[in-house]
């Protein structure tokens, strides 16, 4: 009888990319979370690829046989931790699929605060030629200053692109501090965070949000930040706190501030801080790619092989990583 893996993903180029890519011998079943068709297959599912709010205690009891939960995400705080551990059902994330494209968001953020891309093509397009008023003034990333918060696949990849491509000096924050010698590989250094915001001229996000992580960019951390630095958030919305932020910006506590991501998505259209000019917008599309795509399959239907396999799939989330998986 062959396994069963149900894909929650109804998109149809990932449905197709995942029926290109499922390995042989699998019924891969395509359902929405939620659907009657969902709720038939999750009794003979033994592998999950998505990503599904509300597995809680009951979710595990419908599915007695499932093996592995995988994610299409990095992000992993809409997951039920305590009732996977309880089930015996360990998570995996994305294994980094989506690194190279946030990365080259990030960077794209950067630029386009800097370089106030967003009012430039506003006026082109409206007929103003150079606004016909005083130029804004600009600015380049060369030897600007580049603190990374969250030193994980992406903030690695964040900063070879800013130091190989800008010449940017880098510095980062982490809980998980990297060894002098790493630290030299790398030609980065450690630093507080308090130290990292009022040192570098910008600052970008790239951590899950935790307890620890939500609302830590804030209006005591924001006031370490000098005037002319730029915040730039990739990771999750309520890491930063919105309305400390919008005070920030429009009191010239810092300059100005890239966000892919918002505390309730998709944000209110009243949201004070989707009015400023200031800012530059991207709907929580950092890590959409094609390339993404294929990477995060391939990721997925490899963890399935070896969780068959008997062997212990890769990329499960660090709070699950000393925990006994289901038989």
């Amino acid at each position: 009888m062959p396994s069963n893996i149900l894909f929650t993903s109804t998109a149809d180029e990932i449905v197709q990319d995942a029926r290109d890519m499922a390995p042989a011998g699998y019924d891969l079943i395509v359902a929405a979370p939620g659907s009657a068709a969902y709720q038939a297959a999750l009794p003979d599912a033994e592998y999950l690829i998505g990503n599904v709010q509300g597995m809680n205690d009951a979710f595990y009891r419908t599915a007695p046989r499932l093996r592995l939960v995988q994610l299409i995400s990095a992000g992993y705080d809409h997951v039920d931790l305590d009732a996977a551990r309880r089930a015996g059902v360990p998570v995996s994330n994305n294994g980094g699929a989506n690194s190279r494209a946030v990365a080259e968001h990030t960077i794209l953020l950067m630029l386009a605060v800097y370089r106030r891309l967003v009012p430039q093509h506003e006026m082109t397009a409206g007929g103003r030629w150079r606004g016909n008023q005083p130029m804004p003034t600009f600015y380049e990333m060369h030897d600007k200053t580049l603190g990374i918060i969250g030193l994980g696949t992406i903030g690695k990849r964040v900063a070879r692109i800013a130091a190989g491509g800008f010449d940017m000096r880098i510095q980062y924050y982490d809980i998980a501090r990297m060894t002098e010698d790493a630290e030299d590989a790398m030609k980065m250094r450690y630093r507080l965070l308090p130290e990292l915001l009022s040192t570098s001229d910008i600052v970008t996000c790239h951590v899950p949000l935790t307890s620890l992580t939500r609302n830590m960019i804030n209006a005591e951390t924001l006031a370490h930040m000098r005037p002319h630095s730029v915040l730039i958030n990739c990771s999750r919305g309520p890491v930063v706190d919105f309305h400390a932020l919008h005070d920030a910006l429009t009191t010239g506590r810092i300059a100005g501030a890239g966000l892919d991501v918002f505390p309730a998505e998709p944000p209110s259209p009243s949201e004070p801080v989707l009015s400023l000019d200031n800012v530059v917008l991207t709907p929580h599309l950092a890590g959409a790619s094609r390339e993404t795509r294929i990477k995060q399959m391939r990721n997925a239907f490899d963890n399935v092989l070896r969780v068959a396999r008997g062997e212990r799939p890769l990329w499960v989330v660090p709070e699950l990583k000393d925990m006994q998986a289901r038989s």
